[in-house]
């Protein structure tokens, strides 16, 4: 029989073990509490992240956007409609290299940004047309109505020009674009567009206008052949100059935006890699484009949709109470002058990034040369549309508009014979009768403007 000393150290033994596995128990426990919370927040944090992505897509470029939107962007790209081709693939490059083949003899191999855009749109058309392999690229952000983007998308498939589906900021696309097809220019029109909006979303500017731009000369540098470019600049580099007409030679060292001044950064980079890497750079400085499947930013079509659902509308006059004026420019003259820079446009003079000559340098004006009131515009508008607007005018708010432009295309027309032909009154027409048609606006106002748009065709 054991002795009441022994009894006590075995029941003080047990009682210890006890302890022990209640302790062990205790952190198996915590730590699978932790384990689930764990889990459990990060699920949470997937579901809110696919939920704001889906439902809120950014506005800016690639360049703005965080680490993870980074990478659920890339798994999507990976996750195609059944029957389309993700990049890289034959199926892809086929695609690639067909449309931006050549139909004519010598014809150009033309890499055009911005495809999905308004200008985009009709110089692809126009080059398409002339019998020049185009190819687009766009990353069909949400700065404006995206459906309007792929109905432009969907025109330039039926002309047979492909639009590669991705950013400018995207180095490797690039390069991977430049290794299946050999261009021999790139027009570029994509950027960040409009003045206002530049107060809201600054970043997008600099990673459009400015990172993007980079992006494509540190690729078209390296490239063999090096490719003859021509990109769009702005009337906007103006900024407070106050000559006129707006020529070339005036100062440009005071933009009034931030979209100016993205703008003149654009045309300083475009220097630098001249000077450093024998890159062909041709800047036009477009003066307030505007036509057929244009921008709805743009006044002359917020006014049309405002007018014809019976919303007032905004006139602004300048703070010492004169009319703001500018200096319209229909998109087919714009077309125009593009085709011709890209006519005009000498070869890049390096090879392997490395400049071998001077190369050519050049920037040119594209404006109509006619100041139009704002106030004349509305007119137009109401005579077309059969309807008075309800106006509110205003004074000019200080968010970097400038309250005149003007263009001197002189050296645009010496160059390359730079010519506009269209008035804002038929152009406007023109405007018109594609917004009724595009939007299915009732048949008696489109009769009205088809008979207008009929009479006026006729006399040219």
């Amino acid at each position: 029989m054991a002795s009441p000393r022994e009894t006590s150290k075995t029941a003080y033994k047990l009682e210890r073990y006890n302890s022990y596995i209640r302790r062990v128990n205790r952190t198996k426990l915590l730590n699978a509490s932790s384990k689930l919370l764990f889990w459990a927040t990060l699920l949470i944090a997937l579901v809110l992240v696919f939920f704001f992505t889906l439902n809120y897509p950014p506005l800016s470029s690639s360049a703005d956007r965080h680490p993870l939107q980074h990478y659920l962007l890339s798994y999507s790209a990976f996750y195609r409609p059944k029957g389309s081709a993700a990049i890289g693939d034959p199926v892809w490059e086929k695609q690639v290299r067909h449309s931006s083949t050549a139909r004519r003899a010598n014809g150009l191999s033309i890499l055009v940004t911005g495809a999905a855009g308004f200008i985009g749109t009709h110089c692809s058309l126009a080059l398409k047309k002339r019998g020049e392999g185009v190819l687009g690229l766009d990353n069909f952000n949400s700065y404006y109505d995206p459906s309007l983007k792929r109905a432009r998308q969907a025109l330039l498939a039926k002309h047979q020009v492909f639009i590669v589906e991705g950013d400018l900021n995207d180095g490797p696309l690039l390069r991977k674009l430049f290794d299946v097809v050999p261009f021999t220019h790139v027009l570029h029109l994509a950027a960040q567009a409009g003045v206002r909006y530049a107060m809201q979303n600054p970043q997008s500017y600099v990673a459009s206008n400015i990172a993007g731009f980079v992006t494509l000369l540190e690729v078209a540098k390296n490239a063999n052949p090096q490719p003859s470019i021509v990109w769009a600049s702005s009337s906007s580099v103006y900024g407070l100059n106050t000559e006129n007409p707006f020529s070339e030679s005036h100062r440009t060292d005071q933009p009034a935006s931030l979209y100016a001044a993205t703008k003149k950064a654009g045309e300083e980079i475009a220097h630098t890699y001249n000077h450093i890497y024998g890159l062909s750079l041709t800047g036009l400085r477009f003066f307030t484009v505007y036509g057929p499947w244009g921008r709805p930013d743009m006044a002359y079509f917020f006014f049309t949709k405002d007018i014809l659902q019976g919303k007032q509308i905004d006139v602004y006059r300048t703070q010492d109470d004169k009319e703001v004026a500018r200096d319209f420019t229909y998109v087919d003259d714009v077309v125009k002058g593009c085709v011709g820079a890209l006519d005009t446009a000498e070869k890049s003079t390096g090879s392997g990034g490395k400049k071998r000559g001077p190369a050519q340098l050049r920037i040119y004006n594209l404006g109509n040369t006619s100041p139009v009131p704002v106030g004349r515009l509305v007119s137009i508008l109401e005579l077309l549309l059969g309807t008075s607007a309800k106006k509110h005018v205003i004074k000019m708010p200080r968010n970097g508009d400038v309250p005149f432009t003007h263009a001197n295309v002189s050296l645009a027309y010496r160059d390359f014979g730079y010519k506009p032909t269209t008035d804002l009154a038929m152009g406007l027409r023109k405007f018109v009768k594609w917004y009724v048609h595009y939007y299915g606006i009732k048949s008696t106002l489109n009769k009205e403007v088809d008979s207008a748009a009929g009479n006026n065709d006729s006399s040219n």
